[in-house]
C-alpha cells in the first residue's frame, strides 16, 4: 500500500522476525520509518477472567503460565499480593530462596535474549554459544525444583521446596562456569564489529522520552535512568542483599545489550551472597483458604522490567478481580518512539531490543454488545476514543 512517497508495510502477526503473533503497520519513506501503529491483542487468552474462576491456590499455577520465561516473577508478584491481603509474611529463608530463583531466572531470560538479539542481526554463532551455556541455568532449576521452565517454587506463605546444603556447592560451581562465559560474551559484545555495526546508534531512546513514555526495565536503564523495583521498592530479601542497579547512557541497542550482560553478572553476585547468608528455619507458613476483603497492588522487577499485579478480594476463596500489567505493555510506546527515523532493516533488532513477550502482554478485548462484534483496539484508537470522552 502506498500514498505518494509513503509506503505502508504490514509487519506480522506472522513474520520471521516475530516469534509470537503481533502486528505493526509501518509507514516508510524509502528505507526510513516515519510512523508505526501497533495492533495488539492477537494472543488474548482471557487470563484475568480465568483468575476469577479459580481459587487462590489454583491461581498460583495459572500465574506461572502467564509467561514461560519469567514464570517465577509472576508467581512472586502473585503470592506476595495475596500474602499482603492475608497479612502474612513469608519466612526469612523462603524470602532468600525467592531471591535465588528470581536471579537464576534473570540470567536464564537475559541469556535467551542475547541469543535472540544475535540471531536478529545474523550472528547465529553467538546465538548458539549463548543458548548452549544457558542450559547450565536450566540444569540448576531442574536440580532445585525438578522442572526446567515452570519451577512451581512459590506458594502463598513461602516456597514449596527448600534449597538444601548439598545443592549450594553445585549452584556455586554452575555460577563460576557462567561467570567466566558471560565475561567472554561481554567482551565480544563490546569489540565484535558484527554487533557494533548493527547496534551502535540504533533504536535511540533519549532519557526524557524513556521517562515520558514510561519505559521499564533494561530498556529504561539503558537510557541512563536508574530505576529498579528491587532497589526502589524492595521485596523478598532484596533489602538485605547488596547489589548495583546497572545503567548505561548510550540509549541504543548496544546499551540495552550491555545492561543485560552486566545484570547477569550482578545476578551471580546476588545468588552467591544469598546462598552464603541464607538463614535457617521453615520455608512456608500455613494460610487460610479464604482471603479477607481488600485490594492490593504488587510489584516485582521481572527480567523485562516492572511487573504489576492487582488483586481485589471479596472475602471468598476466589478473587473478585485480578489485573496483570506486564513489562512489555509498558515498553510498547517507547518501542514505537525507537523505531521512528530508523531503517527498515533495523526493525527486527529494535523490536527485539525491548525483549517483547506478546503472549505475556495481551490482555485486552472490547465487545460491541449492540452489534455482537468483538475486536481488539489499537493504541491509537484508544487514545482517540478517550480524547473524545
Amino acid at each position: 500500500m502506498s500514498h505518494g512517497s509513503i509506503i505502508k508495510v504490514p509487519f506480522g502477526p506472522q513474520h520471521p522476525a516475530l516469534k509470537e503473533p503481533e502486528n505493526f503497520l509501518f509507514e516508510v519513506d524509502g528505507e526510513i520509518v516515519v510512523d508505526v501503529k501497533p495492533r495488539l491483542g492477537y494472543n488474548h487468552r482471557g487470563i484475568e477472567k480465568a483468575f476469577e474462576l479459580r481459587t487462590y491456590i489454583q491461581n498460583i499455577y495459572l500465574a506461572e503460565r502467564i509467561c514461560g520465561i519469567c514464570s517465577d516473577a509472576h508467581t512472586t508478584c502473585y503470592t506476595q499480593a495475596i500474602e499482603e491481603l492475608l497479612n502474612v509474611e513469608a519466612p526469612p529463608r523462603a524470602r532468600y530462596i525467592r531471591v535465588i530463583i528470581a536471579e537464576l531466572e534473570r540470567i536464564h531470560s537475559h541469556a535467551l535474549w542475547v541469543g535472540i538479539a544475535a540471531h536478529e542481526i545474523g550472528f547465529d554463532t553467538l546465538f548458539m554459544y549463548v543458548w548452549r551455556d544457558r542450559e547450565r541455568v536450566l540444569d540448576l532449576f531442574e536440580m532445585i525444583s525438578g522442572n526446567r521452565i515452570h519451577y512451581a517454587m512459590n506458594t502463598i506463605g513461602g516456597v514449596r521446596r527448600d534449597i538444601h546444603a548439598a545443592m549450594v556447592p553445585k549452584i556455586i560451581k554452575g555460577l563460576d562456569f557462567l561467570e567466566e562465559r558471560l565475561k567472554y560474551y561481554l567482551r565480544i559484545v563490546q569489540t565484535e564489529q558484527t554487533i557494533l555495526k548493527r547496534t551502535v546508534g540504533v533504536g535511540i531512546l533519549k532519557p526524557k522520552d524513556a521517562v515520558n513514555l514510561c519505559a521499564v526495565g533494561p530498556t529504561l536503564r539503558a537510557s541512563g535512568i536508574k530505576n529498579d523495583v528491587r532497589s526502589d521498592d524492595p521485596y523478598a530479601a532484596y533489602d538485605e542483599i547488596p547489589f548495583n542497579v546497572i545503567t548505561h547512557s548510550g540509549c541504543d541497542i548496544l546499551s540495552r545489550t550491555l545492561v543485560r550482560c552486566e545484570e547477569m553478572l550482578e545476578s551471580i553476585k546476588i545468588i552467591r551472597y544469598a546462598s552464603d547468608s541464607m538463614p535457617e528455619g521453615i520455608i512456608r507458613v500455613q494460610v487460610p483458604k479464604k482471603v479477607p476483603q481488600g485490594q492490593v497492588v504488587s510489584r516485582v522487577e521481572a527480567p523485562r522490567g516492572e511487573l504489576i499485579h492487582y488483586a481485589k478480594s471479596n472475602g471468598t476463596t476466589k478473587p473478585e478481580r485480578y489485573k496483570v500489567r506486564s513489562p512489555t505493555l509498558g515498553n510498547i510506546p517507547a518501542l514505537c518512539k525507537m523505531l521512528l527515523g530508523g531503517y527498515v532493516a533495523d526493525i527486527p533488532i529494535v523490536l527485539a531490543g525491548i525483549d517483547p513477550c506478546f503472549a505475556c502482554m495481551d490482555r485486552m478485548a472490547f465487545v460491541d454488545t449492540k452489534k455482537n462484534k468483538k475486536w481488539v483496539w489499537t493504541m491509537q484508537q484508544l487514545r482517540r476514543k478517550y480524547a473524545k470522552e
